[in-house]
């Protein structure tokens, strides 16, 4: 019999484990999510980005699907070849793009002729050497394998203010005041949905907290992903995590109805699985969604990376907004365990159809602030659980995307290339002066870039219900009109003794973005004062 010829998946792999890589044959049963092409592209931004949003007309779900999801062909062709190799089809649909299948890691290896074993070095995680092979038949019709390797990609942006102080934080509420939010919008008529890949809440703690600063609690449901749910554990787990995303978010915008998305895992299938879930959710429909988990780009291949843009190209051509937390400890973008000393960019932030959210740090007198920095921690010879600082600099993976044409973006420190430059925009991100958190009983002052997603998620709840109608893809406004934003010009994001990194300045930075919002500019440029610029 003549051997089947196979076709690698194109782009970058995921480094290799640090350490000791003493490798095991995997055993056991899995899961893999197999994506396939669309039937047509979908414009970057989603279609009519160029417009303001006031004159755009987005999809709908059902016509989404009818011209950008998957071709019943492709997808029968996969399934075929399935049941061929004796797999399980657990799930196939057009809307997703993906069938998930289910059997041996062995028979599933061979399928997809890839290498795959366990790594003492990687935590006793599967990892894939070399990469992921489709039937060369099926080249070009499949463009994503996940599930293989079950090393997390992501981990969760938030920081613990760890110095013993009589700051208890401040509500979301409060920092929305500071920034101008519209303060006659409750985000009646939004759903707000929260990705998280771990954690859990408890109902209790939401209502003591939202009872305790004189909010009326939001309404907070779970949706299990891939079997993952609500499962709380610990305050020093995933569920300050948890529940920073949601008090944040609730306290700015009360009244809009909270979906959080609990994937069962951080791996690469959990968390496109998880995005792609809350955006075709029909059933909450989701008008804005908050992401505050990433890793560096090398942390996940870059089929991954693509295939995630694509989703959120999805979320974008149906109006729905995408803030992402840019990461916590600098330039670095990785802990001091795993740092190789360069600059790094988190994602999903670098994706060029995400807002990436910065963090900074904010001083305030009575209801005013009266400056403004770069969060950054300043820790130079090491990098413990307190070190943190604004994630942010030049992606080495998505090139420059036209709405940045408008600023001046810097080389990458570390490579000199140019790409896709992150964070977007920023707000109050620092523990010292961040956020007030209820988690499993206990309350404490939290910081981070998490809180910064899910501030901006609920401040675009509120511009949805004051204007009427969804903002969607929103870069190509603010690039359009800077004005909207008040610029963060002090502070950086170096960090280590070399102090590698990027410093602030007049105009866009690789620490702040284009700055932190104005809720009043941003309704006024909203309303059509301005126009946008093209995708």
């Amino acid at each position: 019999m003549a051997t089947r010829p196979f076709t690698p998946l194109s782009g970058r792999l995921r480094r290799a484990p640090h350490g000791d890589t003493s490798y095991v044959p995997a055993e056991g049963r899995i899961k893999v999510s197999v994506f396939v092409r669309r039937k047509q592209p979908i414009e970057p931004g989603g279609a009519g980005s160029g417009l303001e949003p006031r004159l755009r007309r987005y999809l709908s779900p059902t016509d989404l699907t009818a011209a950008h999801g998957a071709d019943p062909a492709d997808l029968e062709r996969v399934c075929a070849y399935a049941r061929e190799k004796g797999l399980a089809i657990l799930a196939s649909d057009e809307v997703h793009r993906r069938a998930i299948l289910e059997g041996p890691v062995t028979v599933l290896a061979a399928a997809f002729n890839v290498d795959v074993v366990r790594c003492e070095a990687a935590g006793n995680h599967r990892v894939c050497r070399g990469p992921v092979q489709v039937p060369s038949e099926l080249a070009g019709i499949i463009v994503g394998v996940f599930g293989f390797d079950s090393r997390p990609v992501a981990i969760s942006h938030l920081r613990r203010l760890r110095a013993a102080t009589s700051f208890a934080g401040y509500t979301g509420k409060q920092v929305g005041a500071f920034y101008n939010f519209p303060s006659d919008a409750d985000g009646s008529g939004q759903t707000i949905g929260i990705i998280e890949l771990g954690g859990g809440f408890r109902p209790a703690d939401i209502t003591t907290y939202f009872k305790e600063i004189g909010i009326a609690a939001p309404s907070v449901t779970a949706v299990s992903v891939g079997g993952g749910k609500n499962a709380p554990t610990t305050p020093d787990g995933a569920d300050g995590e948890v529940m920073l995303d949601i008090e944040v978010a609730g306290a700015v915008a009360p009244a809009a109805k909270i979906v959080v998305y609990f994937a069962a895992g951080a791996t690469d299938q959990d968390f496109i699985n998880a995005i792609s879930d809350a955006v075709h959710d029909t059933t909450n429909n989701p008008s804005v969604i908050s992401i505050s988990w990433g890793g560096p780009e090398s942390s996940s291949d870059q089929t991954f990376q693509t295939q995630f843009d694509e989703v959120l190209k999805a979320a974008a051509a149906l109006g729905i907004t995408v803030t992402v937390a840019s990461g916590d400890s600098g330039a670095a973008d990785e802990g001091p365990n795993q740092w190789d000393g360069k600059a790094h960019v988190d994602f999903p932030a670098s994706s060029p159809n995400a807002l990436g959210c910065g963090g900074t740090n904010i001083q305030v007198s009575g209801t005013a602030v009266t400056s403004e920095s770069v969060w950054n921690e300043n820790v130079t010879d090491t990098q413990d659980d307190s070190f943190g600082a604004s994630g942010g600099g030049i992606s080495e993976i998505f090139p420059v995307p036209a709405y940045q044409s408008s600023v001046t973006l810097p080389a990458n420190v570390s490579t000199g290339g140019t790409g896709r430059g992150v964070p977007d925009v920023s707000g109050d991100g620092d523990p010292s002066s961040g956020y007030r958190v209820r988690a499993d009983g206990q309350e404490f002052p939290v910081g981070g870039t998490s809180a910064v997603a899910p501030l901006w998620a609920g401040l675009v709840a509120l511009l949805n219900q004051k204007l009427g109608h969804r903002v969607g893809f929103l870069n190509t406004v603010l690039y359009a009109n800077p004005t909207a934003l008040v610029a963060v010009t002090q502070g950086d994001n170096k960090v280590g003794a070399n102090k590698v990194g990027y410093s602030a300045g007049p105009g866009w930075s690789a620490c702040t973005g284009l700055g932190r919002p104005d809720g009043a500019r941003l309704l006024s440029v909203l309303n059509g004062s301005s126009g946008a610029a093209g995708s």
